[in-house]
């Protein structure tokens, strides 16, 4: 499939007007921006930085190599893959079921991308991002929507497939970046519950068809499917939560 002749503007650096992933790094770098000087940044659920290993926009990458800002950059994530991320100034280990190891009002801002939808304690977790996160600092998260198409296809089939499947609908996906998903924390209820006494905006977003298996026409027919859905059981959800001071 050439997505260029979908969207000419693909032409240009390789993303389209409707790339999530533009939209919501240029809402976190405002976010960043925004702090008066020295900013700390949390990348939580950072992974092995996949972004930095693309081969499409260089913008998008850019965008997403949040040390461009000038912030200085954690890294952390459960998996020890964390230790090689190419894009921050420090790498984290995480241990399930122990306290995040920073202390108290560290974060100007914290980053989560497409993590939300793994953490099985969302509770525990939302008590601790907000421990380290400063006060009228930001979480920011993209997460899949508890109502969209995507996770509704996603809870049908055993975590033990994604891997498998993924595999054959995204082929470029690497096999390390996929992990289980629960579903616990992506929806503007979940959100409102875990995160009490703060200050959430949020929106709802389709972007680009991701699932398509490469075929034109299947991008296409999803494509208009984003465009006629309702706001609510789009695609994703973008949440910024502000600490209270």
């Amino acid at each position: 499939m050439k997505i260029e002749k979908i969207h000419p503007e693909y032409n240009i650096d390789s993303f389209t007007k409707n790339d999530a992933t533009v939209l919501f790094f240029n809402f976190v770098r405002a976010l960043i921006g925004k702090t008066e000087s020295n900013p700390k940044v949390l990348d939580f659920g950072a992974g092995r930085g996949s972004f930095h290993y693309s081969k499409s926009s260089s913008y998008s990458a850019q965008l997403h190599n949040l040390q461009t800002t000038g912030a200085e950059v954690w890294a952390a994530d459960v998996d020890e893959i964390v230790t090689t991320h190419p894009c921050s100034d420090h790498q984290v280990v995480l241990k399930i079921g122990e306290p995040l190891p920073f202390d108290d009002n560290t974060f100007d801002v914290i980053v989560s991308d497409f993590v939300f939808e793994h953490l099985d304690a969302p509770k525990e977790i939302a008590k601790e991002l907000l421990r380290i996160t400063k006060p009228n600092g930001w979480i920011c998260a993209r997460t899949p929507n508890k109502w969209g198409y995507v996770t509704f296809a996603s809870r049908l089939i055993p975590n033990s497939l994604h891997a498998k499947l993924l595999k054959k609908i995204q082929p470029g996906r690497h096999e390390s970046d996929v992990f289980p998903t629960v579903y616990k924390l992506n929806s503007p209820n979940d959100i409102r519950q875990h995160f009490p006494s703060c200050t959430v905006q949020w929106f709802y977003h389709s972007g680009d068809p991701s699932y398509h298996f490469g075929s034109g026409i299947m991008y296409r027919a999803l494509l208009l499917l984003h465009r006629l859905l309702p706001p609510k059981f789009a695609t994703c959800a973008f949440f910024f939560i502000q600490k209270d001071a």
